[in-house]
């Protein structure tokens, strides 16, 4: 990829499932790769469970909010936030959402299914389910979408990751495996 990039993704899920600690994370990983980047978080009632949408923006631009049918991808740490967020995604665009099962409505097959709720208590950690959503996020971007990949890497995630919480081992051992576990888990 070259600086020249440009790459527009929402995040959407509800207070307490990580939606800003996601966003940091790719704003980190898109500094470190020499990228502008611009954040922009709705927080709502986020602590009592409302609805918190984040929007990072890759590359140059002049403001911080992604118009409609203009995002490259979705991160949905729900499936409603797909139906509820989805407008903002282009045609082309990606979409990884959290749900079980059937979830996920027609939309364009552009929208691939984890059950990252599932799969965070199998690896016993319950609150890691955003960072499996990235990781398979990542996943499907880099092996479906040639053209539209998400910036970052697998790599990149894990060396922001070591950055943000060297001093806790325990910590930085329980992220890498719910990443690389949302990273394995595209069929």
């Amino acid at each position: 990829m070259t600086k020249s990039l440009k790459q527009q993704i929402v995040i959407s899920g509800v207070g307490g499932q990580g939606v800003l600690f996601v966003t940091r994370l790719l704003a980190e990983a898109a500094i470190m790769k020499g990228f502008s980047v611009f954040t922009s978080e709705t927080h709502g009632m986020a602590q009592r469970g409302g609805t918190v949408l984040s929007h990072v923006k890759v590359g140059t631009f002049s403001s911080p909010l992604i118009r409609p049918l203009q995002a490259d991808g979705l991160l949905a740490l729900k499936a409603d936030s797909l139906i509820q967020h989805g407008f903002y995604l282009k045609p082309g665009a990606w979409a990884a959402v959290n749900c079980s099962g059937d979830c996920v409505p027609d939309f364009n097959g552009s929208a691939f299914a984890v059950d990252a709720d599932k799969l965070a208590q199998e690896i016993k950690s319950p609150k890691s389910v955003n960072l499996i959503l990235l990781g398979f996020a990542i996943a499907v971007s880099s092996t479906r979408y040639e053209s539209n990949r998400l910036f970052c890497s697998l790599k990149d995630i894990r060396t922001v990751l070591k950055n943000r919480i060297a001093a806790d081992k325990k910590m930085i051992a329980a992220a890498m495996k719910a990443v690389e576990t949302g990273y394995g888990s595209l069929p």
